[in-house]
């Protein structure tokens, strides 16, 4: 009764995602014109594949933004390293995460824009790669591909699973339960971020004897190749901010920028030669700051015009992507956004702890909330999470006038988070070996 009534809901997804075929397509159009998809590679997008595939096995990893792309990277590479006979597929679906990943994806590796989730294009693309097994990163539960890929036999996996509370009470109700039970019990291998995410799963029909741990692959921070420019450009910024105090905000989004900047100027009363970095989340809103802070008057540079930090410049904001790894290289303090208003669910913390900044976050961090306790468990000055502004306000003073409770951070965020990422890769590795590549290669 069950599986009929979860093939049934299955069915119905699929007339409907047939049936609005036409509008996708008008959509995808808009959002090419827009400057959102691709400009010669969005039919991609509906299944057109844009290179040949080469003979021999194919493993497909599926990421749909950059933070899942950049985890899936390290697994890659392992997979290369142990299986060279393997072909790797890498798709994504934002034109942002296909800038930065391209330019660090191992040579070998093909990329392709992701499929909408419609039959003819599922049917195209699975058809033409003949992916011996599919891995999916974090959520990416898609209807047509999951079952499309199910019955050609395809194994799949689902690495670093997680389910949002929004989504799980969603999932969860009478209507979609029995389609994502149905789309669960086809994957071989799903790989939970917590324990409690583990749970979720299970009570979404997802069969236990799937369910293994490995941790948080966002942990993983690679090396990748930097040109010869960016490396003078680092290093050029590092002389300038030699003598100064420095901070940076990273990830920001649209209404942070007047907390950062409200933080800024009462800084500036205290420590007149401060320098605030602003990265946001979006190249364009770092353009939108850039200019209306011109036009209130302000010393900015704009990294996109390789402005130099001279005079009084005070403020530098950062509109370009991929750079993030490098840039926490230039400060001792890191305050990661997209955690400051509860519409927001919060950054990666990783990276600026790899790089030992002092890690600051705000209240709403979303499923970023194990990554935040698991560090504070380990050590307390790991991660400092604040309540909003005048908390922030407080812990930068506090940071910028005891250089001895600085280093203090700094340390604890190096520290922790090469405890808790080491051998995260290699026990994903064994999983992907053991349960999805001796099955979809036998």
């Amino acid at each position: 009764m069950a599986a009929t009534k979860s093939k049934a809901v299955y069915n119905v997804y699929r007339a409907l995602s047939h049936g609005l075929s036409p509008l996708l397509y008008l959509h995808l159009h808009w959002r090419k014109l827009r400057g959102l998809e691709h400009p010669l590679r969005w039919p991609e997008r509906l299944g057109r594949s844009s290179l040949p595939r080469p003979p021999g096995p194919l493993l497909w990893f599926h990421a749909v933004s950059l933070g899942e792309g950049i985890a899936a990277i390290p697994v890659i590479k392992q997979c290369i390293q142990r299986r060279p006979d393997l072909t790797i597929l890498m798709t994504t679906t934002t034109s942002s995460a296909f800038e930065v990943i391209e330019k660090r994806l191992p040579t070998g590796v093909i990329h392709q824009f992701a499929p909408v989730d419609t039959p003819s294009a599922m049917d195209s693309f699975l058809g033409h790669w003949k992916p011996n097994a599919i891995v999916i990163m974090e959520s990416e539960l898609w209807p047509n591909l999951i079952m499309g890929a199910s019955e050609k036999g395809i194994t799949l996996a689902l690495l670093n699973a997680r389910v949002s509370t929004k989504s799980f009470k969603r999932w969860s109700g009478p209507l979609l339960l029995p389609l994502v039970s149905l789309m669960l019990s086809k994957f071989s291998l799903i790989v939970p971020l917590s324990n409690m995410q583990a749970i979720h799963f299970q009570l979404l029909h997802a069969p236990p004897f799937v369910i293994n741990f490995s941790g948080d692959l966002k942990y993983v921070v690679e090396e990748f190749d930097i040109s010869e420019g960016e490396i003078r450009s680092i290093e050029d910024l590092k002389v300038h901010l030699a003598h100064r105090k420095v901070w940076m905000a990273s990830s920001i989004h649209k209404g942070e920028e007047e907390v950062i900047l409200g933080i800024h100027k009462v800084l500036m009363q205290q420590y007149p030669d401060v320098l605030t970095i602003i990265v946001p989340r979006h190249p364009q809103h770092g353009k939108e700051i850039a200019q209306q802070l011109w036009k209130e008057g302000h010393g900015v540079a704009l990294r996109s015009r390789h402005d130099k930090l001279v005079g009084d410049t005070n403020l530098y904001v950062v509109d370009t992507l991929g750079e993030l790894k490098l840039l926490y290289r230039l400060t001792p303090v890191a305050v990661i956004g997209g955690s400051f208003f509860p519409t927001l669910s919060g950054h990666n913390i990783s990276e600026a702890a790899a790089a030992g900044c002092a890690v600051l976050t705000g209240p709403y961090v979303g499923h970023f909330s194990r990554m935040v306790l698991e560090m504070q468990r380990l050590n307390p000055l790991s991660v400092l999470q604040v309540s909003g502004k005048i908390e922030l306000e407080d812990a930068l003073k506090k940071l910028f006038s005891d250089a001895k409770i600085l280093e203090a951070h700094r340390t604890a965020a190096k520290q922790v988070y090469h405890s808790l990422s080491t051998g995260i890769v290699g026990k994903v590795w064994s999983l992907l070996d053991f349960q999805i590549l001796q099955r979809a290669l036998s």
